[in-house]
C-alpha cells in the first residue's frame, strides 16, 4: 500500500481533516486572544499609581466601553475604595478638605484583583475552551472507531465460495487490517500532536500576557480588606471624637474668657461714658438750680 491511498483513505482522510481544522480553530482563537490582552496590556500600561486619582474617569471610560473586559470591569468597579474628602468650613468661612482616611490616599479594592481578571475572565470564556480540550479525546476516540468499523466491513466482505474468492477476501481483509491499524495510528499521533501544539501556543500566546496585565493591575490597586478599611474609619472617628470632647471641655472656659473680654471691650466704656453724662448733667442741673435760687432772692429784696 502505497502513500497516497493511505492519505486517500476515507478514515484516514477523515482523521487528518479534523486535526488540521481542530489546529486551526485553536490558533485562531488563541490569536485573537492574544491581541486583545496586547490591547489591555498597552493601555494599562500608560496609567500610573501616582495619578490614577486623576485619571480614573479615563480608564473607566475605556474599559467600559471595551467589550473584551467591560463585564469584568463592571464587577471590579463596585469593589473600589476611593480617597474621598469632605468639605469643612474654616475660619473666615472658608472651605478645606479634610480626607476620610489618612492611610488611604489612592484608589484601593477590597477584593484581589486576580479574581475578576483571571484565565477564567480573560481566557477561556472568550471562546469555546471546553471543546478545544476535548479534541484530543475526540481524535483518539477516531481512531478504535474507523478500526473496528473497518475490521467489520472487511469481514463482510469474505466469500468462502470457491477457493479464488477465499484467497481473494483474505487478502483484502489483511489489507483492510492494516488500513484498520493505521487510522489507529494516525488519530493516537494527531492527538499527541494536537496537544503538543496547543499546551504551547497556550502558554505563549494566552498566559504569557495574561500575567503581565494582571500585575499592571496589581500595580495601580493596592488591595486593602474591607475589615481593614473599617478600621481605619473607626480609627479616624475616634480621633475626631476625642477633639470633639476637649472642645466641649473647653467651651464654658472659652465663653468665659469670650464674655469677659466682651464686658471688657464694649460695656465698660459704654457704662463709664454713661456715668459720666450722668454726673455732667447732675453739675448742670446744680448749676441751673444755684442760679435759679439767687434770683428770688434779688426779688424777695425788693419787696
Amino acid at each position: 500500500m502505497t502513500l497516497m491511498q493511505i492519505l486517500t483513505d476515507i478514515p484516514i482522510l477523515i482523521v487528518i481533516t479534523l486535526f488540521l481544522c481542530s489546529i486551526l480553530f485553536c490558533i485562531n482563537k488563541y490569536f485573537y486572544v492574544n491581541k486583545n490582552l496586547k490591547i489591555l496590556k498597552l493601555f494599562l500600561s500608560n496609567f500610573k499609581k501616582t495619578d490614577l486619582n486623576f485619571r480614573f474617569k479615563e480608564i473607566d471610560e475605556w474599559m467600559s466601553i471595551n467589550p473584551y473586559v467591560s463585564a469584568s470591569w463592571l464587577e471590579f468597579k463596585n469593589t473600589l475604595v476611593f480617597s474621598e474628602s469632605i468639605p469643612l468650613k474654616g475660619q473666615n468661612n472658608n472651605l478645606t478638605y479634610k480626607e476620610v482616611s489618612t492611610t488611604v490616599q489612592n484608589i484601593q479594592t477590597t477584593v484581589d484583583p486576580l479574581y475578576f481578571f483571571d484565565e477564567s475572565t480573560l481566557i477561556t470564556s472568550k471562546f469555546n475552551f471546553p471543546f478545544i480540550q476535548s479534541m484530543p479525546t475526540i481524535l483518539t476516540g477516531c481512531g478504535p472507531l474507523f478500526t473496528f468499523l473497518n475490521i467489520a466491513i472487511a469481514f463482510g466482505r469474505i466469500d468462502f465460495s470457491t477457493q479464488e474468492k477465499t484467497i481473494s477476501s483474505v487478502s483484502s481483509l489483511m489489507s483492510s487490517m492494516q488500513t484498520a491499524a493505521l487510522v489507529s495510528v494516525f488519530a493516537v499521533g494527531s492527538s499527541l500532536i494536537f496537544l503538543l501544539i496547543e499546551k504551547l501556543l497556550y502558554n505563549k500566546l494566552c498566559k504569557r500576557p495574561l500575567y503581565a496585565v494582571q500585575d499592571l493591575i496589581a500595580k495601580l490597586f493596592d488591595n486593602i480588606s474591607s475589615e481593614k478599611f473599617l478600621l481605619e474609619l473607626l480609627k479616624e472617628t475616634k480621633i475626631q471624637n476625642n477633639t470633639l470632647q476637649h472642645l466641649i471641655g473647653e467651651l464654658p472656659e472659652n465663653f468665659k474668657l469670650g464674655l469677659n473680654s466682651g464686658i471688657a471691650g464694649n460695656l465698660v466704656p459704654y457704662l463709664e461714658n454713661l456715668i459720666y453724662g450722668m454726673n455732667l448733667l447732675n453739675k448742670q442741673m446744680k448749676e441751673v438750680a444755684k442760679s435759679q435760687k439767687s434770683d428770688t432772692d434779688e426779688v424777695d429784696e425788693l419787696f
